[in-house]
């Protein structure tokens, strides 16, 4: 069997098997058994698989019918331009939460020019760090920041722990398990966060790659979605700086609850939403004097 009948062979199969994304799904498997960049996969094309390599697929395949993510099988996943290890121990990193990082770049690097303590590093506390893809991705764009990567789980820290070493960034992240901004040893400048933040009615009409596999501690929210979200917001006290930001990615239709939340714990806080590609309110920029 070639690449390129294997690749039209799995796509056939996770289309009659309602796998979405069936021919990028076939692709990524493919590619992890071959070892192949995507151009590789089809300039080689008439490359023919080794019986181990059929076997391999064949496994694959088996795995990902049985709902399992493609990116724990392959145990890897790209987020904001940059590959970081994956497994059942972390969530996988969605794109929508890239505007995250995004939003905290943008307000860094603002603020770097009129930060109040100047020669000091930005400190930035990465709230359920999860893999460590948003602290990685920070520490990679902020290269003078120093950033706390908070986990209540410690089976996520030891994921966040490799990714840092793959990236080399572990002279600048600090790796901390805790729960929230317990652990954070300063107050930070930026405070960012992708917490849980699914209902508790809403967790029987999660799709079963996520129900089944994902971590149900990193998407759990509460009966509203905004439990975590609102115990973080109850240890802001001391825990961050004047002039500073909180960054919040939050569910559909949200917003309005969260206002409420922010009125009660900060109420001389600026709240703006910021959209995703879809036109969701997924990210809450949040900025204040003092808390």
């Amino acid at each position: 069997m070639t690449l390129a009948q294997a690749l039209q062979t799995t796509t056939h199969v996770f289309r009659l098997n309602s796998v979405d994304y069936s021919h990028l799904e076939a692709r990524v498997l493919l590619q992890h058994i071959s070892r192949l960049s995507p151009a590789q996969l089809y300039s080689e094309s008439d490359r023919l698989l080794t019986d181990e390599e059929i076997a391999l697929l064949q496994q694959l395949v088996e795995r990902r019918l049985l709902g399992e993510p493609s990116s724990y099988i392959v145990g890897h996943k790209e987020f904001y331009g940059h590959d970081f290890y994956v497994d059942q121990r972390v969530l996988i990193p969605r794109p929508e939460t890239e505007l995250l990082v995004e939003a905290a770049l943008q307000w860094a690097n603002t603020f770097a020019h009129s930060k109040p303590h100047s020669g000091q590093p930005l400190v930035i506390a990465d709230i359920g760090t999860g893999c460590g893809a948003i602290a990685v991705a920070l520490a990679l764009g902020l290269p003078e920041s120093i950033i706390c990567a908070i986990d209540i789980s410690p089976l996520a820290i030891d994921v966040a722990r490799i990714n840092c070493a793959r990236h080399n960034v572990t002279e600048q992240v600090v790796l901390l398990q805790g729960n929230l901004l317990e652990p954070l040893p300063k107050p930070a400048d930026l405070v960012i966060a992708n917490l849980p933040y699914i209902k508790t009615p809403d967790l029987a009409n999660l799709s079963p790659e996520i129900a089944r596999f994902e971590p149900l501690l990193s998407i759990h929210g509460g009966e509203d979605g905004l439990r975590v979200i609102e115990s973080l917001l109850s240890q802001l006290e001391g825990k961050i700086l004047p002039h500073s930001c909180l960054l919040l990615e939050i569910g559909r239709g949200q917003g309005n609850e969260l206002s409420s939340l922010l009125k009660r714990y900060i109420p001389h806080a600026d709240c703006v939403f910021l959209s995703d590609y879809g036109g969701v309110n997924r990210v809450v920029k949040i900025t204040f004097h003092h808390v």
